[in-house]
């Protein structure tokens, strides 16, 4: 009897399609930071090999390592996420989940100039009632 070795072959695509709805980032946007069509990373996502280039930019956008696309896994992340408690420190490899995309100041410091601007815009728009008022009396 002849046995035959099934070979596991690594789609790539398809872990960088996990991660990404993991990330909560969607081909659109992912595809804008690339560059490229969102149809382009739909053909990436179904390819099962992915140029170490593109998946090294593609990496770079999802704030993860080329490694971490390779080697990524479901039962990974559920041993990663069964595992985790307060006290522990990211040493798996899928770490770098918990990779802020933004700098939290920054997004204060935003959100408390769009506030400033918008009371600047309620403060000026009181001033000219305050003068049509006046020239009405």
């Amino acid at each position: 009897m002849e046995t035959t070795a099934k070979t596991n072959k690594v789609h790539i695509g398809r872990k960088i399609s996990r991660i990404r709805e993991i990330r909560g980032i969607k081909q659109d946007a992912l595809a804008t930071e690339l560059g490229v069509s969102q149809q382009a990373i739909s053909k990436i996502e179904q390819s099962e090999e992915v140029e170490d280039s593109t998946l090294e930019k593609i990496a770079a956008v999802l704030g993860v390592t080329i490694d971490s696309i390779k080697n990524f896994s479901e039962e990974g992340i559920v041993n990663y996420f069964n595992t985790f408690n307060d006290t522990s420190v990211n040493q798996g490899s899928i770490g770098s989940y918990n990779v802020c995309n933004f700098n939290p100041l920054e997004k204060v410091i935003e959100l408390y100039n769009e506030k400033v601007e918008l009371l600047e815009r309620l403060l000026q728009s009181e001033r000219e009632k305050i003068e049509l008022l006046k020239g009405k009396s």
